[in-house]
């Protein structure tokens, strides 16, 4: 049933990029598969690093500092910590060839070797011979070289490489070019022409030109080639890949990918949201995840934010076609809730039992139960869920979820908006119908005694006094009252019992038993809270609040980018910071949403809550 055509071509899929995933020293040429894999050999332990990654947690492995870099692959800049050694690599891609310059800031005694391995990938055809000082690397319709030159070249066989190389002694920069031997002087300045290119990029954004040089680099980074789809996306990060068969697509995440990369790339904006699509299943929704290994989550979604996102990729890429391709998952997807999630009057998570396939333990680990439940709410082990049971008739929590409905109501509102740029009226006008309904449903979660929207039992019509920024959500569904919203935000937001301090928003309120663990979900800074809290207030028009969340986002999540180099999944609602937390990854591209919240602030991005050009 899924409607989305296979990925068509675009220029993200073509040429030299960090394309593979399992190490961010490892340049690709595509489509054909040719790779330059950069390594370091140290003779104080005598140890050879072939593979590198950013966000890395065991001792003594490598500690990779990202620097800016661009989405195609034409500047990219990070630097090496390992074994006492620091070396900056820079690369570039330049009018077809791909050039390197190795910097080493802290050597060892007996200097560091570089290591440039050529290899074929993925079994794509061609050859590869070291000829001298030369790579030699031909394959069925092109061939290129490459060259190393500022180094004295080493002859090092005790090395894990497994293909031709070349070494070079790393005691002053080395550069590395293909196509033609090139003197360090000419790749330097190549270098930086193409470092001030990126640079001009960012100054677009203004006094945020530093917010979107973090932002983008973390996404660009955690951008890759997937060869057996033969496509290109965005996983949350490359650590949770080499877990995960090579990629892992989770579904509000890459939703959220592609909104971050339209602002600067519309062609990998569309991928993104096409490819997420692409993994719907046949009973009408996108899987909570999916993977390289083939497994999806059968019995569960994800919040539904697909038509938001996909709204504003529109808006920065006027591209119809994208959007005629879309538009019916999308349509399926918010019907399936309708179908698979209504309870009563409204919404509820759920997680309904399958047969396995791959015998794969999330295929039955909390499946039918609360766990799976939660999962699908995307809040993983928030308190909000503790205990809550489910119904074995529906496979539904026992639970009205504000912030599932408010999101429902926001996904009605927004594949109209969609519809009605399609020319789709009866769709526009259903989905208009749907959240008119909703929006009057969500009332019955308005507690007026505590000035605040609320989950609510379904089996006893009790009030849950878990307090989440979810609550705050029918902001951003236009569901609240003017008098709501200003009690909302002046008794809970702005409370330092609740939600407000140094650093926001709490995943669940600082006055819950649960707030002390700062494990995951219970009580720990999640960047797409912050953001789709930031659009409701936005749209309820309470934009002094808007800009004091937006000036504590930023804060949060640069001044971790500025001394390591982490964008983080989750931050400390506690302290601020991401480490030494071993459940957030280092690395993880939604944390660029706490810079988008800023760029919008700016002005220098527009807000959601404007109108869609038609």
């Amino acid at each position: 049933m899924n409607s989305i055509a296979p990925a068509r071509s675009s220029r993200f899929g073509e040429g030299w990029n960090t394309w593979n995933t399992h190490s961010v020293l490892s340049h690709v040429l595509l489509p054909c598969g040719f790779s330059v894999n950069i390594g370091i050999k140290e003779y104080r332990s005598g140890m050879y690093l072939r593979e590198a990654l950013i966000g890395r947690k065991e001792a003594d492995r490598e500690v990779v500092r990202p620097g800016p870099r661009s989405y195609d692959g034409a500047y990219t800049e990070l630097r090496i910590l390992w074994k006492g050694l620091e070396i900056l690599v820079q690369t570039a891609a330049v009018d077809g060839d791909w050039i390197a310059l190795a910097t080493p800031f802290q050597n060892h005694r007996k200097p560091a070797v570089l290591v440039a391995e050529g290899a074929f990938l993925w079994n794509r055809p061609g050859s590869v011979r070291r000829n001298g000082a030369r790579l030699d690397a031909v394959w069925p319709d092109g061939s290129t070289n490459v060259f190393a030159v500022g180094g004295e070249p080493v002859e090092e066989a005790q090395l894990t490489a497994q293909a031709p190389y070349l070494a070079i002694a790393l005691e002053q920069p080395v550069g590395l070019s293909t196509g033609r031997w090139r003197p360090v002087d000419e790749i330097c300045s190549l270098l930086n022409r193409a470092r001030a290119a990126l640079d001009e990029r960012s100054r677009r954004f203004g006094p945020e030109a530093e917010t979107h040089a973090a932002l983008s680099a973390c996404l660009a980074w955690n951008t890759i080639y997937d060869p057996n789809g033969r496509r290109v996306i965005s996983p949350v990060s490359r650590l949770w890949n080499e877990y995960n068969g090579g990629w892992v697509l989770f579904c509000w995440d890459t939703f959220f990918a592609a909104y971050m990369a339209a602002i600067d790339e519309p062609d990998l904006a569309i991928a993104n949201s096409r490819e997420i699509l692409r993994e719907m299943l046949p009973q009408g929704f996108v899987p909570n995840t999916s993977n390289g290994h083939g497994f999806k989550t059968r019995d569960r979604s994800q919040p539904p934010v697909g038509s938001m996102m996909v709204r504003e990729v529109y808006r920065w890429t006027r591209d119809r076609q994208f959007l005629e391709e879309v538009f019916d998952s999308l349509l399926v997807w918010n019907r399936w809730w309708l179908r698979a999630r209504c309870v009563g009057e409204l919404l509820a998570w759920g997680s309904n039992p399958y047969d396995p396939i791959l015998d794969n333990e999330w295929e039955t680990k909390g499946v039918g139960q609360t766990y799976g439940c939660a999962l699908e709410s995307g809040l993983d082990n928030s308190p909000m869920y503790d205990e809550v049971p489910v119904d074995p008739s529906t496979h539904c929590m026992n639970l009205h979820d504000v912030g599932l409905n408010s999101l429902y109501i926001r996904d009605c509102e927004d594949l109209a908006d969609l519809a009605r740029v399609l020319g789709r009226a009866n769709e526009e006008q259903e989905l208009r119908a749907r959240a008119a309904t909703w929006r009057a449903a969500l009332q019955l979660l308005w507690n007026d005694e505590r000035g605040l929207f609320m989950n609510r039992h379904t089996d006893s019509g009790a009030w849950s006094h878990r307090l989440s920024p979810t609550l705050f959500y029918p902001l951003l569904a236009d569901a609240a009252t003017a008098d709501q919203a200003t009690r909302m935000v002046a008794e809970h937001l702005m409370n330092p019992n609740e939600f407000w301090g140094d650093w926001v928003l709490p995943s669940i309120s600082r006055d819950d038993p649960a707030f002390p663990e700062q494990h995951y979900w219970r009580g720990r800074i999640w960047p797409p809270m912050n953001f789709l809290v930031y659009l409701g207030l936005r749209r309820a028009g309470l934009r002094a609040a808007a800009a004091e969340l937006a000036a504590k986002s930023k804060e949060l999540f640069l001044r971790e980018w500025r001394r390591d180099g982490h964008v983080h999944e989750n931050y400390s609602g506690i302290d601020g910071w991401g480490c030494p937390y071993e459940w957030s990854d280092r690395f993880y591209h939604w944390g660029g949403l706490l810079g988008m919240i800023a760029l919008i602030e700016s002005g220098s991005v527009p807000g959601p809550e404007l109108p869609l050009p038609t």
